[in-house]
């Protein structure tokens, strides 16, 4: 939802500037042109507009991780190449060549129907193929490669353009897989070369890769959250050198709502289901537009067992006041003099002095910043500020 009619107080704001600012960070810092990924809505934060902000950045790629994704950009008018990282399900390859779009290719099915829908289409089709080097997820193995050259030779029409893989733990301090996978990728990159394919694209470096693994750094790199705003590493786990980059990077969203119902309560009284939040003294609780059908999660409740997330208003936090509900939550704003209707409540971002980050929810929630940021719902209005 990109509405311009705002009427629950409620909305994301997502900065194109700052996208374009950590997109030319990421650049630098990998000595590499990267790929923009705008999978999942752009993290939450609407694929089309950030999509068209790396497009002028530079990217010379974006990634999507669904055929669907690819054809929204399409349909939008974005032109620049489009990688569709996840493959096509269902053999949706006609839809793939009507709309321009690349994909990864992992079986001799894909090549098969990939060719047989280039050649109906009377057009040349471009892959990449991605290696499954120990993420475990999709990917044809090294010991399989072979059957894979082997059938890319009897696909007329299909170019094999690009190799990728993707990273398990490039975000942990063992470093030993990761080192691993990038050996096992050179190893299928040099096998496709060798065989006579026309490999330009090598690519592997996901943002830990990007940051923090110099030999993952080849003809592209794919930093995802990094051009968010947030580093692949838990706050309290930045490897160290990248203090300045994690200084650096700027938060692409914030998330506000405002105050829409006041009242004070006296000491014992519960609040929200359950009544596990009791009011300990005499307390004033505000009532906040946004609940777990906006992505503001239920496990950011303030109550016993959950995370008791914070919310600012007047530049000063208040704490989660019970359960967060499906569409309002409360909070305590006892301590917070003056608050009235109305009020600006930040639930992620900048209020004067203070600051929420998705990080900071993640570790409420026991998650990581990426869940937060895409969980933001489809009825929250993002809003787009570029100069």
């Amino acid at each position: 939802m990109h509405s311009k009619t705002l009427i629950r107080p409620t909305e994301a704001i997502v900065d194109l500037d700052a996208v374009r600012a950590n997109y030319r960070m990421a650049v630098e810092l990998g000595g590499r042109p990267a790929i923009g990924v705008v999978k999942a809505d752009a993290y939450g934060h609407g694929a089309v507009p950030v999509a068209r902000a790396l497009a002028l950045a530079g990217a010379p790629f974006l990634a999507v991780a669904l055929v669907e994704e690819g054809i929204a950009l399409r349909e939008a008018g974005i032109s620049t190449p489009i990688l569709v990282l996840g493959g096509s399900y269902g053999g949706q390859y006609s839809e793939l060549i009507a709309h321009r779009l690349t994909p990864m290719v992992f079986t001799d099915e894909h090549l098969t129907a990939l060719s047989a829908a280039a050649r109906a289409a009377g057009v040349e089709a471009r892959a990449h193929v991605k290696v499954d080097t120990g993420m475990g997820r999709i990917g044809i193995t090294p010991r399989e490669l072979g059957g894979l050259i082997e059938a890319a030779r009897g696909a007329p029409g299909v170019v094999l353009e690009g190799v990728s893989t993707h990273f398990a733990s490039a975000d942990l301090e063992d470093r030993a897989l990761t080192e691993h996978q990038v050996t096992l990728f050179n190893d299928a990159a040099d096998a496709l070369i060798a065989a006579g394919f026309p490999i330009r694209f090598r690519h592997l470096a996901n943002s830990a890769g990007t940051l923090s693994f110099p030999a993952a750094r080849q003809d592209l790199n794919r930093p995802g959250i990094m051009l968010y705003g947030y580093l692949p590493f838990a706050p309290t786990a930045v490897p160290s050198g990248l203090e300045r980059v994690a200084a650096a990077v700027q938060p692409v969203l914030s998330w506000r709502t405002a105050v829409v119902h006041l009242k004070t309560i006296p000491a014992g009284t519960p609040v929200s289901y359950g009544g596990r939040w009791i009011a300990r003294r005499e307390s004033r609780i505000a009532t906040l537009p946004v609940g777990y059908a906006d992505g503001y999660s239920r496990r950011f409740s303030g109550r016993p067992g959950f995370g008791n997330a914070e919310v600012l208003v007047r530049g000063r936090r208040a704490p989660i006041a019970g359960t967060v509900c499906m569409d309002l939550c409360m909070a305590d704003v006892t301590d917070v003099p003056g608050v009235s209707l109305g009020d600006e409540v930040v639930l992620i971002g900048r209020q004067g002095q203070a600051s929420l980050t998705a990080d900071e929810l993640a570790e409420k929630a026991g998650t990581i910043s990426y869940e937060i940021l895409c969980g933001i719902g489809a009825r929250v209005p993002r809003r787009y500020l570029a100069s």
